[in-house]
């Protein structure tokens, strides 16, 4: 038995098919997966052979289809974000990245309905005790974790100067310094 012969029989036991896919079939691959923005698939796409020309052709038919949605993509990644404890500086940086617009990207924070100063305080409750808070050092070391995670100034001193006995003010800290 021939290897070409071989190769077949393997691929078809496994139940591949020995043909290539189109540009379309890969996209459609990538977008099952999960949501893709029209750059990141347009760039997946090239990655793997597809002329740019011809890849922009394609998403922009599974656009048009609905198969690919900026829109979608942008609220899907503002929720995942969100829920993995990233702020709105980062989520907004992640989808511009993604060469979505501003006001796509404001709807999808908006979409997400996430109260952004709780948030922060869930995240400073897992990581710190409000004993541990009190601390000048410590916290620092939540606000940076914040900055980090991309929440706004405002909010990281606030939730980081909440002290033990007044876990539901908001309080008026005036400037961060």
């Amino acid at each position: 038995m021939d290897e070409s012969h071989e190769n077949s029989d393997r691929s078809k036991r496994h139940g591949r098919r020995s043909r290539e896919q189109t540009p379309a079939q890969r996209a459609l691959g990538l977008l099952v997966r999960r949501e893709h923005s029209r750059k990141e698939l347009t760039r997946k796409l090239a990655v793997r052979g597809v002329e740019k020309d011809e890849a922009t052709a394609v998403v922009d038919r599974l656009a048009q289809a609905g198969w690919q949605d900026d829109t979608r993509f942008a609220e899907s990644l503002a929720r995942s974000r969100a829920g993995t404890g990233y702020g709105p500086v980062h989520i907004r940086a992640e989808l511009a990245m993604h060469g979505l617009r501003g006001e796509q990207v404001s709807s999808a924070l908006a979409a997400c309905g996430t109260d952004w100063r709780e948030a922060a305080r869930s995240l400073i409750a897992r990581r710190f005790t409000a004993v541990a808070l009190k601390d000048p050092a410590q916290r620092r070391k939540a606000i940076e974790l914040l900055l980090r995670r991309g929440f706004d100034r405002a909010d990281a001193f606030a939730v980081a100067r909440l002290d033990a006995s007044d876990e539901t003010s908001d309080g008026d800290w005036g400037d961060p310094e």
